[in-house]
Order: C-alpha cells, then sequence, then structure tokens
C-alpha cells in the first residue's frame, strides 16, 4: 500500500499550510483527512468548502447526518463511521439515528429512512435513480432542491472516503472511541 504524509502546517505544500491553520483552529486540532488531502492543496479545498456548503444547505442536522452516515457505511469507511459518530454527537443527533446508520437497521421515521434510501440509491446506482424512487423522495416531503443537495452530500463523501481507503487513514483520537466495523449481517 502507498505510504501518504500526515502533514503538518510545516510539511504541508505551501498552499495547504493556511488551510491546515484554519483546520487547527476549527477544530483544535488538524484531523487526520486534512492532513492527508494537504499533499493535494485543491483537493484539501474542495473538500473544506463542499462541507460548509453542504452543512449549510437545507438539510437539518439529523438530515445531514443520514446523508453522511449512509454513504460512510455503503462505501465502508472506516475512517469518516467514527468521526461522524462524534461529529452527530456534537450536533445533538439522537444516538438512536446514529446507531440505526451504524448498523444498517431501521430508522425511527419513515421521512428520515426515505432519505437514506434516496441517497443509497443515488450511490449505488451513480445518479442513475428512477422515476419512482425520485417520486417516493418527493412524497417522503422533500423538495427538487434536496435531491441536488443529495449530490452535493454524496460529493463531499466520495473525497473523504475514497481519500481514506487509499491512505488507511488513521481515525483521529477523540472519535476511535466510535470505532466501527460493517455488519457481518
Amino acid at each position: 500500500m502507498t505510504e501518504f504524509t500526515l502533514h503538518t502546517e510545516d510539511s504541508a505544500p505551501e498552499n495547504s499550510k493556511s488551510l491546515l491553520a484554519n483546520s487547527k483552529k476549527t477544530y483544535g486540532m488538524i484531523p487526520s483527512l486534512h492532513a492527508i488531502m494537504a499533499e493535494a492543496p485543491g483537493l484539501l479545498e474542495a473538500y473544506k468548502t463542499v462541507h460548509e456548503l453542504f452543512v449549510n444547505s437545507s438539510f437539518d442536522k439529523d438530515e445531514l447526518t443520514v446523508i453522511w452516515q449512509s454513504v460512510n457505511v455503503e462505501h465502508v469507511c472506516h475512517y469518516c463511521v467514527p468521526a461522524h459518530t462524534g461529529i452527530a454527537k456534537s450536533m445533538g443527533v439522537d444516538d438512536t439515528i446514529t446507531d440505526a446508520l451504524r448498523n444498517a437497521m431501521p430508522l425511527p421515521n419513515a421521512r428520515l429512512e426515505a432519505l437514506r434510501t434516496f441517497t443509497l440509491s443515488m450511490v449505488r446506482n451513480r445518479g442513475n435513480v428512477d422515476d419512482d424512487a425520485v417520486q417516493a423522495f418527493l412524497d417522503a416531503g422533500f423538495t427538487k432542491r434536496q435531491i441536488l443537495e443529495v449530490i452535493l452530500g454524496v460529493s463531499q463523501k466520495v473525497m473523504s472516503n475514497y481519500t481514506n481507503h487509499l491512505a488507511d487513514t488513521p481515525v483521529d483520537r477523540p472519535f476511535q472511541q466510535f470505532e466501527w466495523h460493517k455488519n457481518a449481517a
């Protein structure tokens, strides 16, 4: 496996130094994902930008978590599932939602389940979602805007999940307590 550098503000390429400094200021540390992505300043900048855009989309904290974790679990991301478990806790997302997502169990309400189903359809079919799936999403109370915002969230997760697979990114200390392995069932 190719080894990737966990960059610091000192070792990072010049165009990544300020991005890492901002991460440290925002999170009180440089997340390992950001440290790896710093090798390609454009990827780190794109990831951080897409993250900010998605957080400011029309989805609430529970819905953001459903999209993030649905993709993370589908992609079997050893880094993002624990990280987003911690993020969900910090956002005040009910553990029932997080546990259901981590364990691929039913969500506590039909609306969130419709969001997970649509998100997974988007991922599994590479955007070729049939009319029935789109209509079921709309019938659950979501909007055309949110169809497109799911793409935004999936895009963010593709950047992080793929990076973590290639780099075997070490899980940050605050998230190690939420270690996750795909359920064999």
